[in-house]
């Protein structure tokens, strides 16, 4: 198959993609087609992988096949459900006892093992050709037995990773400058730099592939400021800047000068400006003449994981650095919304993925710092926690101790543990008079702002008699509020509950807080709409279900 009879050229890849290593020819045209319809499709993959996978499941069936079934395989009418049954039963023999690959080869000319990644490959790839030809009915033409191909369970899909920060011992040996100076000089002799692509992955928190491809020109100075130019979105767009210290920006202005010997060494003369913008900062050095391609990923890594090994710092991945970087800003007080633009996520969510542990540090130990509710004998009482500051490790284990004996209630958290547990309450869930009900630091906020709704209760009441009565009424709550505070304020924690208010000034530039409607306007519309939004609603269930 030629990709560029589809208008498609994968990165670093030739256009040629040979299937012959599938025996059975209706196989091979069931991928053919396969691929053709996705290089057609607006769904077109941007690298070869995807390519690479369908190919490898196909292959490996086929492989499987030309030992195990009838003829070969070749017949499609005579495959049963038995034979895909049997092909999962060996790959997943395979993949358990480290077995090699029967239909493919690694560039050492040696099989390569079966993993749980290329089990979980293969499943998915041959269930995505072969349910694709018994939706559009080639299955039924080529007289493929239904079972067989309903027999092919899905792979499912790679588990997500949460990549840890670096713990302080190995940040600091990973940026130590002896173990640096060593990174260069045992694993990067030649200088293709190796140090440069480190330090720039820890300074500025980007992906290693945003490094590795960085274009000669991608630092600048704009208005005095050093600016770092990188491709952000993946795509080949290298307009996104963020600013650097200017030790990174000496060190790549370096390399700008290294590269740029590097070419008017091999051609004698200086590249020209229309050279220079394709140029990247990071050559290869074989078949490379214009230096418009960047080192690998994997040239990268092996000298990496190499270094790693050296300083006995355990398993340890560039991409931690990126999470190192979240981690830190978040403590010295950047928001999710900051970290999100400064790391290139599209989202909120995808920010917090980076930094959920920092953030999980306040949350655990606010949500389970405990007084005594206002209906206790002694209201405001510390239930747990010493008055003195505790530890990160002690607040760990306050948190994961008492979250298993609770459950959210309004304004604070229920104790009792037949309600815990799933009963009904019963006290008819008069929360705030029970003394199983204990306030969490999480919900300061909530209660501060209920007694000075109290307080102008009282100062609006008609007469002294009332407003004594209302003060009265809320005194064991006051209690309670100000033994929150003491809490807190013991354990170093009270500016942070306060700091957790979703209602600031700005979040109201939102448009879901700056576009309103009139109460009244909107009753009338729900009175003259009524039926016509209801067939709606009820139009978008029935999609839903079916």
């Amino acid at each position: 198959m030629e990709t560029d009879h589809f208008g498609v050229r994968f990165d670093k890849r030739a256009s040629h993609i040979d299937l012959t290593a599938i025996p059975q020819r209706w196989l091979r045209d069931l991928l053919w087609d396969h691929l053709a319809d996705l290089m057609r499709s607006p769904r077109c993959p941007r690298t070869a992988t995807a390519i690479d996978s369908l190919r490898r499941g196909s292959t490996e069936l086929g492989a499987f096949l030309e030992v195990d079934a009838p003829g070969g395989g070749h017949d499609p009418g005579v495959l049963q459900r038995e034979h895909m049954q049997r092909f999962v039963a060996d790959q997943r023999r395979r993949e358990r006892d480290s077995l090699p690959s029967i239909a493919l080869t690694s560039s050492t000319g040696k099989p390569p093992k079966v993993t749980t990644h290329t089990r979980r490959t293969v499943f998915n790839s041959v269930r995505r050709v072969l349910r694709d030809a018994l939706e559009d009915g080639t299955a039924e033409r080529l007289g493929l037995d239904r079972e067989f191909i309903t027999s092919m369970p899905a792979g499912g899909g790679a588990p997500l990773r949460a990549r840890r920060p670096f713990p302080d011992e190995a940040a600091r040996a990973l940026a130590d400058g002896t173990n640096l100076q060593r990174l260069a000089d045992a694993y990067d002799p030649s200088d293709h730099g190796l140090r440069d692509i480190w330090e720039a992955i820890v300074t500025t928190g980007r992906r290693t592939s945003e490094v590795l491809k960085l274009r000669w020109d991608c630092i600048g100075r704009y208005g005095g400021l050093a600016m770092f130019w990188h491709d952000q979105t993946k795509v080949g767009n290298y307009d996104a800047a963020i600013r650097i210290p200017e030790s990174l920006y000496d060190l790549l202005a370096e390399r700008q000068r290294k590269t740029l010997e590097k070419f008017t060494a091999r051609h004698g003369r200086a590249p020209s400006p229309q050279q220079r913008a394709s140029m990247v900062l990071f050559p290869r050095t074989t078949r490379n003449s214009q230096m418009t391609t960047s080192l690998s990923y994997t040239w990268f890594i092996r000298g990496f994981r190499l270094w790693v090994d050296e300083l006995d710092l355990g398993r340890l991945v560039p991409h931690q650095a990126r999470h190192t970087l979240a981690t830190n800003l978040l403590r010295h007080g950047a928001t999710l919304t900051h970290i999100r633009r400064y790391l290139g996520q599209v989202s909120d969510r995808m920010a917090e993925h980076y930094v959920h542990l920092t953030s999980s540090d306040l949350e655990n130990v606010l949500q389970h710092v405990w007084v005594a509710g206002p209906g206790a004998a002694q209201p405001g009482e510390l239930l747990a926690g010493e008055s003195t500051p505790l530890t990160r490790e002690q607040a760990q284990a306050l948190a994961i101790d008492l979250s298993r004996r609770s459950t959210p209630a309004e304004g604070g958290f229920c104790t009792f543990q037949p309600v815990v547990d799933g009963g009904a309450c019963p006290w008819n869930l008069d929360c705030h008079n029970c003394d199983k009900f204990v306030l969490s630091g999480a919900d300061l906020l909530y209660w501060r702002r209920k007694r000075e709704q109290w307080r102008l209760l009282a100062e609006g009441a008609p007469n002294d008699a009332t407003a004594d009565y209302l003060h009265q009424y809320f005194e064991p709550t006051a209690r309670a509020i100000d033994g929150l505070e003491k809490a807190l304020a013991g354990l170093s924690l009270l500016d942070d509950a306060l700091a957790l208010d979703l209602r600031k000034p700005q979040d109201y530039f939102n448009r879901v807080w700056s576009t309103a409607f009139r109460a009244t306007d909107l009753a009338e519309a729900g009175d003259t709409q009524e039926d016509e939004y209801d067939a709606e609603f009820d139009a978008i269930d029935g999609e839903a279900q079916t």
